[in-house]
C-alpha cells in the first residue's frame, strides 16, 4: 500500500530549504571559530597530512590529493576541492599559507591556475601546527559521508587561524569577511588575553592594531578597525601604495608597489589605461605594468607640468588605487553562524586550545602511566631474572609462560605481556641503570602533565609558551601601513588639464574633432577628413584648457570641454555629436562655434 501524504508547498519549501540552509552555513561556506577553517579546507589539510604529503616530503600531484580527498571526504567534485587548495597556496590572498604548490597557481592579475594534473602540492610547514597532537584524541571526530572513515571536525590549532589568514564566504542567509592580520601580532593579543581574560578592546588593539593584508598596502581609519572589532561590522579605506619618480626632461612618474587585498591588478591597469584612453586624465602619457619575479611595480608616466597628485587623488577616487574593505566578521561559534568581535574570537580560540591542551596531557599521561608500569616490572624481573628465565623456559608456550608469570610472581597482564614478547637475550643484558633512569623520567613526566591537567595557571603558562615558539619561528613584520584618519580627497580638476596646443574643427552636421599639431601640419587643408556633402564652419588652433560652445539650428548650445575632445587625425572624419548627445537631433546642425577661454569674464554672443 502506498503512503501518500498531503502538504502544502509553502510547508514543504519552508522545511527543506531551511535543511539546506543549514547544511550550506555549517557544512560549506563559514568558518569555525576555533581553527579559522571551512570544511572543504579542513578535509584537505587533514587528508594531506593522513597520506603523508608533509613539508618535509617530497611533492606529490594535485590530481592524487585531490582524488583522496573526494574519495574519502569531500564528495561534493574535484574542482572545489582543487580551487580549495590553490587558494591556499596563494600568498597575496592568504598571509600564511597553507598548502605549498610546485606550478602555476594563479596570479594578482586573475590568471586561472593549471589544471591539478600538471601542479604538485604538499602542505606548509605551518600548516602542521594546525594538525599537532591530532593523533592524541585532542580534538572530536565523526564519520564521513558514507560511514567508511572518520574526519576531525575541527582541527588543534596551534596558531589562531582564523585572524592570521582571515576568510571570504556567501551562504544562504550569512556572508563573512575577515581580514588577514600579521601572526606575531595576534599571537601577542593572544598571550596577553590568557593573562587578562577580561581585558579592554582598546588594549588588546595596542597588540593588534588592525588587519595586515598579504599585499600590504596602507589602512586608513583607526575608530572603524575598532568598530569592527567591537561588534563584528566596520569599514576602512585602503589605498595602495605610491610613490612619485623623477624622469628626465622634467617629467615624472607614479610608481605602484602595494595594492589594496583581492585587487585584480589587470584590471585595476587596465581601469587607469582607460582613464588616459577616454580623456579623464589628459596628464597621463602612459600606463605600464612592470611587475616582476622580484615585486608588484605599475608605473603611471605623466606628461610635462602634470600635477602628480591631483592626477593620484583622481585614480584612488575614481579606480581601485583606493578602495573600502568591509569587516563582516561571521563564523560557526558551537554549530551557529554569529556576527563576532575581537574579544570574542580571541577568548573561543584560548578555550579551544585549553580542551587541546588538557585532551592531549591526559593522552600522553596516560601512555606515560602504561608504559611506567612496563618499566617496574621489568626492573622486578632484573632482581629475580634466573627464576624469570627458568620458569619461562619450563613453560609451554607464551600464554602458558603469562599465567605462571601473574600466579609466580604476581606480575600484570601487561606486565607478563611485556616479558615474554622480550626477546630471551634481551632479558639477560637489560641494563637495569636505563630503566632506573627511564622510570624516573616517566615519574618526571607524569607529575608535570598532572600538573598541566590539575593547575590552570601551569596549563596556560605552557599555552603562552607554544604560542611564542611559534611566533618566534613564523613570526615576520607587519606588511600593511596603519593610519588614524581616512584622508578626505580633494580634486582641483582644473589642475588635471595639461595645457597642450591643439586644432578644433567642427562641421556643419554635427562632426567634431581635436587633432594634435603633429597630424594638421603634416597634412593641408583639402585632406581634412569629412562627408562629401558636409561642410567645414570651424577651425581654430585652440588649447586644451579652453571650452567649446555650440550653436545648433534648434536654438541649443552644446558645451564640449576641449581636453574631453577626442585626439583624432586630421585626415579622419572625427566623432559625432550623437556619440555623447543622447538628444541631438537628426536634423539638427551645428551653425556656430566658439571657444571660451573664462566664463568668468562677463562675455555675449
Amino acid at each position: 500500500m502506498s503512503n501518500i501524504q498531503n502538504m502544502s508547498l509553502e510547508d514543504i519549501m519552508g522545511e527543506r530549504f531551511g535543511r539546506y540552509s543549514k547544511y550550506i552555513i555549517q557544512e560549506r561556506a563559514l568558518p569555525d571559530i576555533r581553527d579559522g577553517l571551512k570544511p572543504v579546507q579542513r578535509r584537505i589539510l587533514y587528508s594531506m597530512n593522513k597520506d603523508g604529503n608533509t613539508f618535509d616530503k617530497g611533492y606529490r600531484k594535485s590530481a592524487k590529493s585531490v582524488g583522496y580527498i573526494m574519495g574519502n571526504f569531500h564528495p561534493h567534485g574535484d574542482s572545489s576541492i582543487y580551487d580549495a587548495m590553490v587558494r591556499m597556496s596563494q600568498d597575496w590572498k592568504n598571509r600564511e599559507i597553507l598548502v605549498e604548490m610546485h606550478g602555476n597557481n594563479g596570479s594578482m592579475d586573475g590568471d586561472p591556475p593549471a589544471a591539478m594534473r600538471y601542479t604538485e602540492a604538499r602542505l606548509s610547514e605551518i600548516a602542521s601546527y594546525l594538525l599537532a597532537d591530532i593523533e592524541k584524541k585532542t580534538v572530536p571526530f565523526a564519520w564521513n559521508f558514507d560511514d567508511t572513515e572518520k574526519e576531525p571536525t575541527v582541527l588543534p590549532a596551534a596558531f589562531p587561524n582564523l585572524l592570521v589568514n582571515g576568510a571570504t564566504g556567501i551562504s544562504a542567509g550569512y556572508a563573512t569577511d575577515i581580514p588577514p592580520h600579521n601572526l606575531a601580532e595576534v599571537i601577542d593579543a593572544v598571550v596577553y588575553m590568557i593573562d587578562h581574560p577580561t581585558a579592554k578592546l582598546e588594549k588588546l588593539m595596542e597588540f593588534l592594531p588592525g588587519p595586515d593584508f598579504p599585499t600590504g598596502a596602507i589602512i586608513q581609519g583607526a575608530d572603524e578597525i575598532k568598530k569592527a572589532y567591537e561588534t563584528g561590522k566596520g569599514r576602512v579605506v585602503v589605498r595602495s601604495r605610491c610613490d612619485i619618480e623623477q624622469l628626465k626632461g622634467g617629467k615624472k612618474q607614479i610608481i605602484v608597489t602595494e595594492i589594496r587585498y583581492e585587487v585584480n591588478k589587470a584590471v585595476l591597469v587596465k581601469k587607469i589605461d582607460d582613464v588616459r584612453v577616454n580623456n579623464k586624465l589628459p596628464g597621463i602619457a602612459e600606463v605600464r605594468d612592470e611587475s616582476d619575479r622580484t615585486g608588484l611595480r605599475i608605473a603611471i608616466e605623466l606628461k610635462k607640468d602634470s600635477d602628480e597628485q591631483t592626477i593620484l587623488n583622481y585614480l584612488y577616487k575614481y579606480t581601485d588605487l583606493q578602495i573600502n574593505y568591509n569587516f563582516n566578521m561571521v563564523a560557526i561559534d558551537n554549530f551557529t553562524p554569529r556576527q563576532v568581535g575581537l574579544q570574542k574570537i580571541l577568548s573561543s580560540y584560548i578555550a579551544h586550545r585549553r580542551e587541546i591542551i588538557i585532551a592531549r596531557s591526559k593522552f600522553d599521561k596516560e601512555k606515560a602511566e602504561k608504559r611506567l608500569h612496563i618499566v617496574e616490572g621489568l626492573i622486578r624481573v632484573i632482581s629475580i631474572l634466573d627464576e624469570v628465565i627458568a620458569l619461562i623456559r619450563a613453560s609451554e608456550n607464551k600464554s602458558d609462560a603469562k599465567q605462571n608469570l601473574k600466579i609466580s610472581y604476581d606480575f600484570s597482564e601487561e606486565q607478563a605481556e611485556a616479558i615474554v614478547t622480550l626477546q630471551l637475550y634481551r632479558l639477560t643484558n637489560t641494563d637495569i641503570v636505563t630503566l632506573e633512569n627511564e622510570e624516573a623520567a616517566l615519574r618526571e613526566q607524569i607529575e608535570t602533565l598532572a600538573a598541566i591537567i590539575g593547575d590552570e595557571r601551569t596549563m596556560f603558562n605552557l599555552m603562552k609558551k607554544e604560542l611564542r615558539e611559534v611566533k618566534k619561528q613564523f613570526g615576520n613584520p607587519r606588511l600593511s601601513e596603519l593610519q588614524v584618519q581616512a584622508e578626505t580627497i580633494e580634486i582641483d580638476t582644473a589642475s588635471l588639464i595639461v595645457e597642450e596646443e591643439t586644432f578644433v574643427s567642427v562641421t556643419k552636421a554635427g562632426y567634431i574633432k581635436r587633432t594634435g599639431p603633429r597630424s594638421f601640419n603634416a597634412s593641408t587643408l583639402e585632406e581634412m577628413g569629412k562627408r562629401d556633402d558636409d561642410q567645414l564652419i570651424f577651425l581654430q588652433n585652440a588649447k586644451t584648457t579652453q571650452h567649446l560652445l555650440l550653436f545648433t539650428n534648434l536654438g541649443n548650445v552644446i558645451y564640449r570641454p576641449v581636453h574631453e575632445l577626442t585626439d583624432i587625425r586630421w585626415k579622419d572624419i572625427g566623432e559625432h555629436l550623437s556619440q555623447t548627445l543622447m538628444n541631438f537631433d537628426t536634423n539638427e546642425e551645428v551653425i556656430f562655434a566658439e571657444l571660451v577661454e573664462n566664463f568668468d569674464e562677463g562675455a555675449y554672443i
